[in-house]
């Protein structure tokens, strides 16, 4: 059975140079491009920081409480390669919070996340939180912990009773919605955030199938089809 951490090492393997994820948010006007081994390096990092900085591991809880970005999807991943689940309610106490800047602390160990295009460090943070991007670079490049084990959750407080699903059932989920997206192996596909609004459509299902990602956020109107002649990839409708 395989889970989201060993999908995501899969296509980094496949060709690490290769731009994996390139990020817009017309809002902003940001443009951000990592390649498989750059986002590799964010997701090892974070995912040593829970292992070997807060302690944590399969059965341990993540709430992210952040918008859409690579910085989210960087830590959504480190959270699943080091086996935690993501909370999708507040009402499920957490181990480890990632939060916007201003954020009060919710948890043991709290993180804020500046969402900065260059991954800039916050300063000043209320006391209890601690800032993401100096807690991250402080640990490993390359993650050696324990792997995510198939039949620990890895989604809980799911929307509709607070049920949860398995590393494993998040696996098959994300290669069957790549399957109704019609997003393989080696497509590099553009997805509108604003119409595929669920992690498991920009992010789990492309990372599965082993695509590369061009992420739109807060798109401008009209852009979609000169953006997707420009980053050479097929918009998923």
């Amino acid at each position: 059975m395989s889970t989201i951490g060993q999908l995501f090492a899969a296509t980094v393997a496949a060709d690490p140079a290769k731009p994996l994820l390139t990020w817009y948010d017309d809002a902003t006007g940001e443009r951000t491009e990592l390649s498989g081994a750059t986002l590799a390096n964010w997701v090892a990092k974070t995912a040593n920081l829970l292992v070997d900085g807060c302690g944590l591991g399969p059965g341990s809880v993540a709430s992210i409480s952040l918008p859409p970005h690579w910085q989210t999807a960087s830590i959504m991943l480190a959270c699943w390669t080091a086996g935690l689940a993501v909370s999708h309610s507040a009402d499920v106490p957490a181990d480890v919070a990632f939060v916007e800047p201003e954020a009060a602390p919710t948890a043991p160990d709290t993180y804020a996340v500046s969402l900065h295009p260059f991954a800039l460090p916050l300063r000043g943070l209320p006391p209890g939180v601690s800032d993401w991007v100096s807690s991250a670079r402080a640990h490993g490049d390359f993650y050696g912990g324990p792997a995510a084990d198939p039949g620990a959750p890895s989604l809980v407080g799911l929307p509709g009773g607070g049920g949860s699903i398995t590393h494993a059932e998040l696996a098959e989920r994300s290669l069957a919605r790549a399957k109704e997206l019609e997003i393989a192996k080696g497509d590099r596909v553009l997805i509108d955030i604003g119409a595929h609004p669920r992690p498991l459509d920009w992010l789990t299902a492309p990372i599965a199938a082993g695509a590369s990602l061009v992420l739109s956020y807060r798109t401008a109107p009209g852009i979609l089809d000169s953006r997707t002649a420009t980053e050479h990839a097929r918009l998923i409708p």
